[in-house]
């Protein structure tokens, strides 16, 4: 691989590392921010997608620190969980600290697309396989 090339991943991988980290710091914050409002900001759905989103991206950035060859799969699902969680931030209408999550929400979403490689690898599941291959014909 071209140094370039090597510098560009190293700079990417940094980061997506500070952004999971921020957006952990930010989607902590706004849950206390929430449960204070109360009202819509307080529904269930919307909280345990603050948490949700919280939790992966510490996990992301804990295994990508680490240097977790499997880090591409927590960065897939971060990505995910951080797209959601921009969504429903941005439905509670313009309120600044929202606004932030979500904008915090859709960065991070976006830097774990490309530290996931964009799609989720398919790798055979064997438990998967051995059951399929137990059920009756």
């Amino acid at each position: 691989m071209a140094s370039a090339e090597v510098t560009n991943a190293d700079s990417d991988l940094r980061q997506c590392i500070e952004d999971c980290l921020a957006c952990h710091r930010v989607c902590m914050e706004t849950l206390t921010y929430c449960l204070g409002k109360g009202g819509k900001h307080a529904e269930a759905r919307h909280l345990r997608l603050l948490m949700d989103c919280a939790e992966i991206c510490q996990t992301s950035a804990n295994f990508m620190l680490r240097g977790s060859e499997l880090h591409s799969r927590t960065c897939f699902a971060c990505s995910e969980v951080s797209g959601r969680c921009e969504e429903s931030c941005a439905r509670m209408g313009e309120d600044v600290v929202m606004k932030a999550c979500a904008d915090m929400c859709a960065q991070c979403s976006e830097s774990c697309w490309r530290m996931g490689g964009g799609v989720m690898p398919q790798t055979p599941n064997p438990e998967a396989a051995q059951r399929a291959a137990d059920l009756p014909a």
